[in-house]
């Protein structure tokens, strides 16, 4: 159920004031980097397409904030586009895996959380016009009140019912094993509420805990197999009835990915973590069709930023400066 990706109050930190902004429409500003989006009238199959090595990657550079404030990473970014759909394809390197987001442990005799979270990387993409985001950048959309100790106190959202972002949400636990990337919008901020929100339909992840909060409700469901990472989907769980089944040293997923559907399930998503590296490819159609989602034109060209997070929360992230993306035909 999407809801649980706290579409209430949401902290700047989600894009690092902002982690990361991507802007459709007329380009303007001055960025530094242009990602090239190549034609191909066939779209690639998967990560080992041939199509991909043919591309030479951009290189984004990435400076860090709160916990890794004075620390520096890059994405090697490559995009292919066909009559219908776009294909992003990102790479950088990264120690460990993190998909861990707070699974429960057996010690033998209680259950407890780990304390993991996972990695991520993060788009938004502008649907209708964020007003002076180009020369003001993230102070439009990250609302920080006065004498806030960080930018975890914002708020994060428009200022005005006209402007409308989309946000793309890779997630390493919560979606992938579920082959998406969550899809959501920016909408107006209120008094007490951030402007954060998933798309129409379902998707997001249902939290595996018991109604005294002190074990996981659900396991696998005889015949079901685990999905990638070892991770536990909504769909394969079935609740459980017998504790004792279980030893010291079992992991159960805590954040159990549910199956998108609707516009929340617009963005696909593929990846591999090997060699201290991920490889992430995310697709959607040019135009979906949706009212919460940019309408891509391959005869314009559009600013975006992004964001990484490294088994971080959502204040802890790497940003990118803006870049320009172009189709090329």
């Amino acid at each position: 159920m999407h809801k649980s990706l706290k579409l209430g109050i949401l902290s700047c930190a989600l894009l690092g004031c902002v982690g990361l902004l991507v802007f459709a429409g007329s380009v303007t500003g001055a960025a530094k980097q242009t990602l090239t989006s190549t034609y191909s009238k066939a779209a690639p199959a998967g990560l080992d397409d041939p199509a991909w090595g043919k591309i030479k990657a951009l290189e984004v550079p990435f400076d860090g904030k709160e916990i890794f404030a004075g620390k520096k990473t890059s994405v090697m970014t490559k995009a292919i586009h066909t009559d219908n759909e776009i294909h992003f394809w990102f790479n950088w390197k990264d120690a460990t895996q993190s998909v861990t987001k707070e699974a429960w442990k057996f010690d033998g005799k209680a259950w407890a959380r780990q304390k993991g979270d996972e990695d991520r990387i993060s788009l938004l993409f502008e649907i209708n016009r964020i007003n002076n985001y180009a020369t003001k950048g993230c102070a439009v959309v990250c609302h920080v009140p006065a004498g806030a100790p960080n930018a975890k106190e914002g708020k994060f959202g428009t200022a005005t019912d006209a402007e409308k972002g989309d946000l793309w949400h890779w997630k390493a636990a919560r979606s992938d094993p579920a082959g998406y990337a969550d899809d959501g919008y920016l909408a107006k901020i209120s008094d007490t509420k951030g402007g954060r929100k998933g798309d129409a339909g379902k998707g997001g992840d249902k939290q595996n805990i018991t109604d005294d909060k002190t074990k996981p409700k659900y396991m696998l469901a005889p015949g079901k197999k685990l999905g990638k990472n070892g991770i536990l989907l909504a769909a394969d769980a079935v609740e459980i009835t017998d504790y004792s089944v279980f030893k010291a040293g079992d992991v159960v997923t805590f954040r159990m990915p549910v199956a998108a559907e609707g516009s929340f399930g617009d963005i696909k998503a593929v990846s591999r973590y090997a060699d201290g590296a991920w490889t992430v490819i995310l697709s959607r159609k040019l135009d979906t069709g949706h009212d919460d989602d940019v309408a891509f034109d391959p005869r314009k060209k559009y600013n975006f930023t992004m964001a990484l997070f490294d088994d971080s929360k959502d204040q802890d992230s790497y940003d990118s400066e803006v870049l320009t993306l172009e189709f090329k035909k």
